[in-house]
């Protein structure tokens, strides 16, 4: 299955909802960053809340980013995401080895710790808007939900997944955001209450072969759901030679004259990526020439 994403309604538009499938947007960061099993499910879950996040977001050129602060191993976790279904992030320490937790599964909340989430929307306004809220139990869903409801006040429920192979690839990932209008009936609430208890776990259906579709049918099928649209996602840098030659450019002169001087090519990584570029002393003169 194509990783991608539906956005929907339901209850005559007193509730919207989000579901997409990353398994491919999952195994590309782990692949990229070369990350451990508990890190690649902490990182997983955040890229696909980024993702379903993002498309909330109106403006081509908005962006949304998430960013964990933990006193955990993992210490930090950030993503990026725009509207379109894009979206990239790093983990702040990629190789994390932990038993697993008292349920035997992958310890998230161990590797993640005691902290903080921050999400910033860059809609092209004078300054970002910026909301930091602590973490309610390092698991990723319940923060993300706790978001919603201490920093913008929307009710959500928010499930989210990775179960990894044998082998430490990705099997499958993915997850779903529920938001709850101000003007729903208790009724409504009730009757979403008790679909959503019967979701115990998101990776469990997912391995099953339900698609995100699927997934909004089993929580709001009895509520007039209506699928509004659907958008392909995928693990997106958009990094390159120009762009790090145009970082290098501010290090100033007195840095760049020290490499140039010391006649050894440097090598520049993408946080995001990890794509490495590497620039000659000759090419490092050239960036200063045009400084």
């Amino acid at each position: 299955m194509k990783d991608y994403m539906v956005r929907a309604t339901a209850a005559d538009g007193r509730i919207r909802a989000f579901a997409a499938y990353t398994k491919n947007t999952v195994e590309t960061a782990r692949t990229a960053h070369n990350t451990s099993p508990v890190v690649t499910a902490a990182l997983g879950r955040l890229l696909t809340a980024g993702l379903m996040m993002g498309s909330m977001m109106k403006g081509e050129k908005d962006l949304l980013t998430l960013k964990i602060n933990g006193d955990g191993p993992v210490k930090t976790l950030l993503v990026t995401a725009d509207s379109r279904g894009n979206v990239k992030g790093y983990p702040g320490e990629p190789c994390v080895l932990l038993p697993a937790n008292s349920v035997g599964k992958l310890d998230v909340a161990g590797a993640v710790g005691a902290g903080t989430l921050t999400v910033i929307k860059d809609m092209g306004m004078k300054e970002p808007y910026s909301g930091t809220c602590e973490l309610a139990t390092g698991e990723i869903a319940e923060d993300i939900t706790y978001y919603f409801a201490s920093s913008e006040q929307t009710p959500a429920s928010v499930g989210l997944g990775v179960l990894m192979t044998r082998e430490n690839t990705v099997n499958v990932a993915g997850g779903f955001i529920i938001q709850v209008m101000p003007d729903i009936s208790e009724e409504t609430v009730e009757a979403l209450e008790q679909s959503l208890s019967q979701v115990k776990s998101v990776t469990a259906l997912l391995e099953q072969g339900m698609t995100p579709e699927d997934l909004l049918d089993m929580i709001l099928g009895g509520l007039n759901l209506e699928i509004l649209d659907m958008m392909p996602v995928r693990f997106e840098c958009g990094c390159s030679r120009e762009r790090v030659s145009k970082a290098l450019a501010l290090l100033g002169k007195d840095e760049i004259d020290s490499i140039v001087e010391g006649g050894e090519p440097i090598e520049v990584k993408c946080h995001f990526c990890n794509t490495a570029y590497v620039f000659e002393p000759d090419e490092v003169a050239k960036i200063k020439g045009g400084m």
